[in-house]
């Protein structure tokens, strides 16, 4: 297991983030973390730059776990437990990297001279909200750390446990801009079951969405992913957007499907298994990348703008209050769609 390169994309120049005697590994023999080994580890840095070949909108990242319980089978973040000579199967929903120290190592980086109070965003490689969060406790001293130096910030999740920090947040967004965005690519209950097996539910992750609002947190819906075949009929984006729009989200944005390497494996086993009627259709959309072609990308986007027009809340925009920055029109073509999931 290569520790030392714990990085958001490790290259041979990067420094070790922290060495292999800083690394505790333990289990639980309780139902919630059953067949679950988390890897305790004090990191050397918490505050990580995204690339800048990256199209991400934003510069900085925090990231205090490493692979994740949701166990949804398309994550395109399956890739990075390959860097730790992990499976990026299994392992990636099982093996969990824990950075036990990354409140107060983000706190002392905060305060350092050379930090000139970027954005940081959170859950954008895997859920900072994951059930390891209701153990490790990692977000409230996290939040607090941003909030007490007044420093912009977002989450995007696809976990119910972000209530729990409901007055950490409405503090933060009382001193700074502060985004928070719910994953909710479908309400299908059945698709729901087989591709995200660990996370809440989508009606109870609108919950959220409803309970931010209440409480004077727009949050807005990440609509990802839309996945051909399985949860793109007309009458599953409306139903969709329709329950999206009733929990009261400032803004919901589409992304497709998108198939990395790491993801691409394990999700096309997975389609073998559950729909192998599809293994060659999916072959063929996406037989020149990771990206769906872009006239499926630019329909799907058009009929998702249209119901949501319909119901009363519109994509997301820039410079709108207390969401994470997305581009304008995330979905026209491959290269340009973000790769948060």
């Amino acid at each position: 297991m290569r520790w030392d390169n714990l990085g958001e994309d490790p290259a041979p120049a990067d420094i070790a983030l922290f060495g292999t005697d800083a690394v505790t590994t333990r289990t639980f023999d309780t139902p919630e973390f059953r067949g679950i080994t988390f890897h305790e580890v004090r990191a050397r840095s918490i505050l990580n730059r995204v690339p800048g070949a990256s199209r991400m909108p934003f510069e900085w990242t925090v990231n205090p776990y490493r692979g994740c319980t949701h166990a949804c089978v398309y994550c395109f973040a399956r890739k990075t437990h390959s860097y730790l000579d992990l499976d990026t199967g299994l392992g990636f929903d099982s093996q969990i990297v824990v950075k036990i120290n990354a409140p107060e190592l983000l706190r002392k980086q905060l305060a350092s001279r050379r930090w000139q109070g970027a954005h940081v965003a959170m859950g954008t490689n895997v859920d900072c909200y994951q059930r390891a969060e209701g153990r490790y406790r990692l977000m409230p001293g996290i939040i607090a750390a941003l909030r007490d130096h007044a420093n912009p910030f977002s989450i995007l999740t696809k976990g119910t446990l972000i209530l729990r920090d409901l007055d950490l947040l409405v503090q933060a967004a009382e001193v700074t801009e502060v985004g928070i965005s719910v994953s909710v690519g479908f309400t299908d209950q059945e698709l729901w079951r087989t591709v995200e097996p660990g996370t809440p539910s989508p009606q109870r992750r609108l919950d959220v969405v409803r309970t931010l609002g209440e409480h004077g947190i727009g949050c807005g819906v990440l609509m990802a992913p839309v996945i051909p075949f399985l949860g793109d009929r007309p009458e599953q984006l409306r139903e969709t957007v329709r329950a999206i729009a009733d929990a009261g989200a400032t803004s919901v944005t589409p992304l497709v499907l998108h198939l990395r390497p790491g993801a691409r494996e394990w999700f096309m086993a997975w389609l073998r298994q559950h729909h192998p009627r599809l293994v060659g259709r999916y072959e063929r959309m996406y037989a020149d990348g990771a990206y769906a072609p872009t006239w499926y990308q630019r329909r799907i986007t058009r009929q998702v703008h249209e119901y949501a027009d319909e119901f009363g809340i519109g994509p997301a925009r820039r410079g709108a209050a207390r969401r994470i920055p997305v581009p304008e029109e995330p979905a026209l073509a491959g290269p340009t769609q973000l790769t948060l999931l």
